[in-house]
């Protein structure tokens, strides 16, 4: 039986805290009389809720100080929305662990049903004619530009919760959150409707949590790699690959799938400009049972995004 105590630093926002405790019952079910302890942190992207993400930096304003307590060593390990967490290395830290992935896709919610709803069209037939749909992803933002370009894509900032609250006043007539935390908020009797991944291709890394900790803690890395799902971890991986390679941002007009066929991996990238006028899409499978060849698929599709012109449209 342990006696060990593990501290995990997190976001202090109601999603960070579900993901930050149901890392922490992973681990106090995979070991026995394990103790965790939770340690609070404010990020850049929480504290300020009123700037645009791209204008503060775009990237790590949700994960640098959480990375910084890990380091100092505050905490033992930190739970990211993956998709949050820049691909480039920070000096110190290991992303060892990589848990079983909860759903990728987004979600529409709107303030009133359409009366009269158009053809069916991957979820966003519940859209009206020219309705305000907010999102603070610029990666949602092009996508359903490019597909409805009647509506008036605008941003939005805040939690979940201060979003649905914006949305009940009137601010908008629809927003965009993505599932998997509108589930784990038990909020997912609101979604009107799910949007079909092939028309708004997911972020990278969605719906999967990342575990970082110290390069050099073995202890912790070991704790870690017991409770991740290796099948998330390679498909995160060639994600991440792909979007490290574009020198695209978290917040870039990125999109991408994976999935698992036959033993091979598959993944579908794609990258368009702001405004969802043009777009590039790539898709391409291969074996892949470790890591570094997942890695090496994303890289490889990266390739052919840029390859037809994807790093402009990036650049704007």
């Amino acid at each position: 039986m342990s006696d060990a105590v593990v501290r995990i630093a997190t976001r202090a926002s109601r999603l960070a805290l579900w993901q930050a405790r149901h890392v922490a019952g992973l681990l106090e079910s995979a070991e026995s009389g394990l103790a965790v302890e939770l340690v609070e942190v404010s990020t850049e992207g929480d504290r300020d809720r009123v700037q645009r993400l791209d204008a503060m930096g775009g990237t790590g304003v949700f994960t640098r100080e959480v990375q910084l307590a890990v380091l100092d060593g505050r905490a033992d390990l930190a739970v990211h929305s993956l998709k949050d967490l820049p691909t480039e290395v920070v000096d110190g830290l290991l992303l060892a662990s990589v848990p079983e992935r909860g759903k990728s896709g987004d979600a529409v919610i709107v303030g009133r049903p359409v009366s009269a709803p158009v053809d069916a069209d991957g979820g966003l037939e519940v859209l009206a004619i020219g309705s305000r749909v907010g999102t603070g992803s610029p990666r949602r933002q092009a996508q359903i530009r490019h597909r409805r370009p009647d509506l008036e894509v605008v941003g939005i900032r805040g939690n979940v919760e201060t979003r649905l609250r914006k949305l009940e006043e009137d601010e908008y007539d629809a927003v965009v959150l993505a599932v998997a935390g509108l589930e784990r908020l038990e909020l997912g009797e609101r979604i009107t409707a799910v949007l079909d991944p092939d028309v708004v291709l997911p972020a990278v890394g969605q719906g999967a949590l990342g575990l970082e900790c110290r390069g050099d803690d073995a202890e912790t890395i070991a704790r870690l790699e017991t409770i991740g799902d290796p099948a998330t971890h390679r498909a995160t991986a060639a994600e991440r690959a792909m979007l490290s390679r574009l020198r695209a941002g978290c917040h870039a007009p990125v999109g991408v799938r994976t999935g698992e066929a036959d033993g091979r991996l598959w993944l579908q990238g794609v990258v368009l400009d702001s405004e969802g006028t043009r777009r590039v899409a790539v898709r391409s499978e291969a074996e892949a049972a470790t890591v570094d060849l997942a890695e090496s698929l994303g890289l490889a599709v990266a390739d052919e995004l840029l390859a037809g012109g994807a790093a402009e449209l990036i650049s704007g």
